[in-house]
This record gives C-alpha cells, sequence and structure tokens, in this order.
C-alpha cells in the first residue's frame, strides 16, 4: 500500500505479530533503479520476514531490482500486477498487466533467474471485459510455467477506466469461490487470497481453501487483528496493548534523533485502539501533537495516559 507500509509502520506491526510476513509498499523499478535505493530499500531487523513489492514491466529492470533487494536482505520478491490507479496504469504496470500474461510471465522468469528468494505475484480475478475464469487461468498457468512461487490473488476485479482506485476496492464484487476453484485447478501452486478480511473468522474460514491470506487495509486501520491472529494460529500470549506502545518508544527515539520526525511514525499507531474504550483519546492526542515542532516519545506517553483514563472514566 504507497505511502501507507513504510518502515516505521512495519516496525510497528511487527511488535504485533512476530510471525506474519510483511510487504513494503510498492516501489517502482524507475525510483529504485535512479533515486535512492538505498533509503527506499532500507528496513530494521526486527521486520524479518520481509518481502519487498515492486512496481515494473521490464524483465531486465525487474531483475535488477530484485537482485538490489536481496542485496538489502528481502526475504521475498513480490510483483504487483493488481493496483488500478492512473499513475500506475501510465507507467504501464500494476493491473494493466494482466493484459500481457506473456509478458508477466517473463517477468517472473527473469526476477527467478536473478535471485534466490521466492518471487511471487499479486494479482487481480481479472480487469474490465478481460474477467472471465478461463483467462484467470491461463494467466496463472504462465505463471506456473514461468517459476511463480507464489500467487497473491485478490477477489475482485479491476476496471481500468472510470473507477478509483478506492472505488476498485468497494465496487467490484468479491468473488472468493474464483479464487477458491483456482487453487483447485492448480493444487500444487502456492495461492493466497485477498481483499475484505476483516476478522479471525474471516481468515479461518479462507484458510480452508487456499494457502494463505493477505490483510491490507483493516491490519491497518486495526491493527490489533494482528495480535489476535498471532494468538489463533502460534498459541503466543498477545500482548496488552500498552506493552506494544512501551516496546515501540526505544525505536521513537532512535529514529527520532536521525531527524525523523514523531508524525512520521505516529500516523501509523492510530488505529491500535480501534474499537476499545479510549480509542477516540488516544488518536486526538496524536493527532493533535505528533506534528508539532520538536514533538518527541512524551507525545505517545501522554496519548497513552489519555487512554488509561478515558478507560477508568468509562469503566
Amino acid at each position: 500500500m504507497m505511502d501507507w507500509t513504510d518502515r516505521h509502520c512495519r516496525y510497528f506491526l511487527r511488535l504485533l505479530s512476530p510471525s506474519v510476513r510483511l510487504y513494503t509498499e510498492m516501489i517502482t523499478t524507475a525510483a529504485l533503479l535512479h533515486g535512492d535505493s538505498g533509503r527506499l530499500l532500507a528496513f530494521d531487523a526486527a521486520e524479518h520476514p520481509l518481502a519487498l513489492q515492486l512496481g515494473g514491466a521490464e524483465p531486465r529492470e525487474l531483475a535488477r531490482c530484485a537482485v538490489l533487494g536481496r542485496q538489502a536482505g528481502h526475504d521475498e520478491i513480490n510483483l504487483n500486477v493488481g493496483c488500478p490507479s492512473d499513475r500506475v496504469q501510465s507507467g504501464r504496470f500494476g493491473a494493466c498487466l494482466m493484459a500481457e500474461p506473456a509478458l508477466v510471465a517473463d517477468c517472473v522468469a527473469a526476477m527467478k533467474a536473478a535471485v534466490d528468494v521466492p518471487v511471487t505475484v499479486k494479482t487481480r480475478i481479472g480487469i474490465d471485459d478481460r474477467d472471465s475464469y478461463a483467462a484467470l487461468a491461463d494467466f496463472t498457468r504462465r505463471l506456473v510455467e514461468a517459476g511463480v512461487d507464489g500467487l497473491i490473488v485478490h477477489a475482485r476485479k479491476a476496471w481500468l477506466q472510470g473507477l478509483s482506485p478506492k472505488q476498485n476496492r468497494e465496487v467490484p464484487p468479491l468473488d472468493y469461490a474464483r479464487v477458491y476453484r483456482l487453487k483447485r485447478d492448480f493444487p500444487a501452486q502456492e495461492i493466497w487470497l485477498n481483499g475484505g478480511v476483516k476478522t479471525v473468522a474471516d481468515t479461518e474460514g479462507h484458510l480452508q481453501q487456499v494457502d494463505g491470506v493477505m490483510i491490507g487495509r483493516e491490519a491497518y486501520h486495526n491493527p490489533w487483528l494482528l495480535a489476535q491472529l498471532e494468538q489463533r494460529f502460534t498459541g503466543a500470549p498477545s500482548p496488552t496493548r500498552e506493552a506494544v506502545v512501551q516496546r515501540l518508544l526505544p525505536y521513537v527515539e532512535q529514529q527520532l534523533a536521525q531527524g525523523v520526525r514523531l508524525q512520521q511514525i505516529a500516523r501509523h499507531m492510530l488505529g491500535l485502539y480501534h474499537g476499545v474504550p479510549g480509542a477516540r483519546a488516544w488518536r486526538r492526542t496524536l493527532s493533535e501533537r505528533a506534528h508539532r515542532r520538536g514533538a518527541g516519545p512524551e507525545v505517545i506517553e501522554a496519548a497513552l495516559a489519555a487512554v488509561t483514563g478515558a478507560t477508568v472514566s468509562t469503566g
């Protein structure tokens, strides 16, 4: 999720779930090859296992970027063939690539030849009027033949014209049955489901049909879901939210000393108390104070105190 799952977000989410696989925001090949690749690829060792998500359509460039990602220490290289935004389409990558399955297969093959970590593809079930199951199966077959290690399938098709990225996450109906069928028809292929997953029960149900589940915006807006999933699937006891905050504070101090502004970290924490007493006080304190010049860990501690006070007063 571009502009969302940056390194600060991922470090915070890792505190909630030690075992979940985290994905970077999509980084374009142009940005890596012509920009500050060191900054774009940087991450904290605590983020492992971590996948680098790439946006691009030129096999050689993707292979070069895959090598950069592997050299930086990423555990997986993922090609995004699911984003429908106009900005992405103008660069000839994202969901529009579903119309060019042979090219996507070439991209996968090039990256597979270049790195020794899994190469995966995040895709949709279709685009525009190219949305038959036969087209999806053909697309999948070509990627399997190219050696893809896993497919993450967003169970909605994408309209490339006429809908915004937000509408493309809401208007086209979810079709989980199509993803389930894909797994049945390609039983040896690792297939994960994405789209509309919001609860532990949702996840449990899908895992009866597919190999894994990717959770995007729900994990951002309600990050405590990751702690619940960790407990359900590993048996590890969940930390308290306060304990997570306390474990984050040394990282905050370290990053502030390196010139990071508190707001760059705090914005990812707004949903930590989602749905519980004190959530509004938590969000308000962070929103009103984290952006101020010189704001430091004391703002997060004040937000924590506001939550405690709100909980006591409403209890």
